[in-house]
């Protein structure tokens, strides 16, 4: 086993040359658990979306990736780039035991493209909430807590209401029986609404719903909630959308766009934001999300990571 990490590490660290500053192909980065009084991260898969498209990183080796570039300890999946997999408990197990061989923790799945849970329809929900089952039964083979997934659906606001009550209530149901927690995140449109959404899982009232709230998906007019470069022109504001979504969290997506020269992110409020975790008490995992274009995959990462470690500190 040594020598076959040894050898992934070296093929991972190669592969990921052309984004890594040379100084870190020395080896690994330190994991945050040796830094003292450091928040609990955990890496978003989605980071690193442009580089599973083009093959660069394998999407298997996602917790070694974790580890081995960034010295992160927990992760969480994205469907996308498993859906070939999807009902191959097999690969699931074997995923597992390469991430528990490294001592990494699989948090969460985050499910897209699996059907509106808040479809009118009620043959369209009935699809939506099997389709996510079955991701929900992946999930549970890799030792997750959780899937995330996305409350989108059509109508007037109080159809909305009605049709999410029914999907998402029965998937949490779901969820119950297979001893998994369903996530909420703030995807745009109605989503993006906290205190909407917080009325409709507290109406549906099941300790296996709760939320994933992201720093930066707060967009009200457009579907899965980017406010990045200023292109929204209707935001619920993020502070008051996180301290909303926070009491029902599981989870919380630290979002990141862009970063000035001294490692603040230009586009969110991140002390606030982080001021608002830390002060709830929040027990959980933060995810580093980067989903910005100048820097690159692996630079924003290691910036977000960076910027969330100093501003934690900062707020003793």
């Amino acid at each position: 086993m040594g020598s076959r990490r040894q050898f992934l590490q070296q093929s991972i660290l190669a592969g990921a040359a052309f984004s890594v500053p040379a100084f870190d192909l020395l080896g690994y980065m330190h994991p945050e658990s040796q830094i003292p009084d450091a928040p609990k991260i955990s890496l978003a898969q989605w980071s690193l979306h442009r580089s599973l498209r083009k093959g660069e990183l394998k999407a298997e080796e996602f917790p070694l990736i974790a580890k081995a570039l960034f010295g992160i300890q927990a992760v969480e999946y994205v469907n996308e780039f498993y859906t070939a997999e999807l009902e191959n408990q097999a690969f699931w197990q074997q995923l597992r035991r390469r991430a528990e061989s490294e001592g990494v923790k699989n948090l969460l799945m985050m499910v897209d493209e699996a059907g509106e849970l808040g479809a009118l329809e009620k043959k369209a929900r009935d699809q939506a909430i099997d389709h996510h089952r079955k991701w929900m039964e992946a999930a549970k083979i890799l030792g997750c807590h959780s899937i995330r997934v996305n409350a989108f659906g059509k109508g007037s606001r109080e159809e909305l209401k009605q049709s999410l009550v029914d999907g998402l209530g029965r998937l949490a149901e779901a969820g119950g029986e297979l001893g998994m927690h369903v996530l909420i995140e703030n995807h745009g449109l109605h989503t993006s609404d906290a205190a909407f959404m917080v009325g409709v899982i507290r109406e549906i009232d099941s300790s296996n719903l709760g939320t994933l709230p992201d720093f930066g998906n707060w967009c009200l007019n457009k579907e899965w909630g980017s406010t990045k470069g200023g292109a929204c022109t209707q935001s619920y504001d993020p502070v008051r959308g996180l301290e909303e979504m926070l009491p029902l969290a599981n989870g919380v997506s630290a979002k990141s766009y862009d970063f000035d020269g001294d490692g603040n992110e230009t586009q969110l409020p991140y002390k606030d934001l982080l001021r608002l975790v830390k002060d709830a008490g929040f027990q959980g995992y933060i995810g580093i999300e980067y989903e910005g274009d100048r820097l690159s995959e692996a630079e924003g990462v290691r910036a977000t990571k960076a910027l969330i470690e100093k501003t934690w500190k900062g707020l003793e």
